[in-house]
């Protein structure tokens, strides 16, 4: 699915030039990388916070239109205001389809109702990381990694290493290196090991 951004070129800026887009419903952002000089752009800023809140638009390439004309980008950063829901500045990353990009893809957990550790073992399924880095061409980039939770015992973790990752995905190195669990299924706080799970206790004579 394509993700398309309107957007056109910013000619003034500094404070008060952005300040007056806001107040007209606009977000100032910038567009960089690649050969290309970097641009300044304004985005509507209704259309870019509804966008904001889709998981996709941060883990997608996007196609970026500007005055007409097509690129590919990448979300790289959104600055807020520090208390109202509204989008102060963004910043877009032009991607190139034969280079690898870096960017952090959400995880998905699922089948934890039925992991062992949950259904018999009275645990609950702790979320250690919700997203992780990967590298792989901007073609292949998967909008998440899906984390199966099926077989995780009370007391295990699942760990980075036994992803099963999208073809040509791959971990980025140091976090393959550092192999951290992204989830885990521990007891409630309180209750001891050798207490049955309230779901798991003996029917009442």
């Amino acid at each position: 699915m394509e993700i398309e951004i309107i957007a056109a070129k910013r000619e003034l800026q500094g404070t008060g030039a952005s300040r007056r887009l806001r107040h007209a419903g606009k977000v100032p952002g910038i567009v960089y990388g690649g050969t290309a000089a970097p641009v300044q752009i304004e985005l509507d800023h209704n259309a870019l916070y509804h966008s904001l809140r889709k998981e996709a638009f941060h883990a997608s390439v996007l196609s970026m239109n500007i005055d007409g004309a097509k690129e590919s980008v990448l979300l790289r950063d959104a600055q807020w205001h520090p208390y109202k829901q509204q989008v102060l500045h963004v910043d877009f990353q032009r991607v190139d389809k034969t280079h690898k990009i870096h960017v952090k893809v959400p995880l998905h957990f699922l089948n934890a109702d039925v992991a062992p550790g949950v259904k018999t073992g009275g645990g609950k399924v702790s979320h250690v990381t919700t997203e992780i880095d990967v590298s792989c061409l901007p073609g292949n980039l998967p909008e998440f990694i899906a984390v199966d939770l099926s077989g995780l015992e009370l007391g295990h973790s699942i760990h980075v290493s036994e992803l099963t990752l999208p073809e040509g995905v791959e971990l980025v190195a140091h976090i393959l290196h550092e192999n951290p669990a992204v989830a885990s299924v521990t007891l409630p706080k309180g209750m001891k090991s050798d207490e049955p799970a309230p779901d798991a206790a003996a029917p009442a004579a």
